[in-house]
């Protein structure tokens, strides 16, 4: 059953269609970090400036290199030792889409956890857009059933519940490395 639903999520993502999806926190809205115009969509949907980049999830610490040039140092330490969703803004991004990278050149990364999103991004060798799933400026939704339908009918595809396995419905913590053994919590 889940393995006929991460096929088709997959197919819908390298079409550059947009899904609601669970992740290791709360629900977001996803797409293809590599296609820009599903990018451009999510922004659309969220009603969100492109000025106010976007994460992306991985499934690995191993791909982390494909879309950051310079992994600080410290990184390494703090990824072996995160206990909760982290997710740590790297200064150097690569092989991103620019409306997906900061202005200042930085990408916001998080290596997921919810089994459902892990074997997605496997599949499809990519990276995926994670932004709550909210109109921007709104309150984030605590469960599925808070999201709203102006959401619901802005996505392509909606991934059933049953695949959520987050019980602690709250955005991840922000870690944003300085330099090579320097970082900010930017929340916590």
């Amino acid at each position: 059953m889940m393995e006929e639903e991460i096929k088709k999520c997959k197919d819908l993502l390298k079409q550059g269609k947009i899904l609601l999806y669970p992740s290791d926190t709360i629900w977001g809205i996803g797409a293809d970090a590599t296609n820009a115009e599903a990018i451009d969509k999510v922004y659309k949907i969220k009603g969100r400036s492109e000025l106010k980049s976007m994460l992306i999830l991985i499934d690995k610490a191993d791909r982390l290199p494909l879309y950051v040039k310079q992994i600080p140092l410290i990184a390494w330490d703090l990824l072996s030792h995160t206990y909760r969703p982290t997710t740590f803004v790297y200064p150097t991004a690569q092989n991103l889409p620019p409306n997906l990278v900061n202005a200042d050149g930085s990408v916001a990364i998080r290596i997921v956890n919810n089994l459902f999103c892990k074997k997605l991004i496997t599949a499809l060798g990519k990276p995926i857009v994670s932004t709550s799933a909210n109109i921007s400026g709104q309150d984030f939704p605590q469960t599925f059933l808070d999201i709203s339908q102006e959401i619901m009918n802005k996505v392509d595809y909606i991934v059933p519940e049953q695949y959520s396995e987050s019980t602690d419905y709250k955005p991840s913590r922000i870690i944003k490395f300085v330099d090579n053994y320097n970082f900010v919590v930017i929340r916590e």
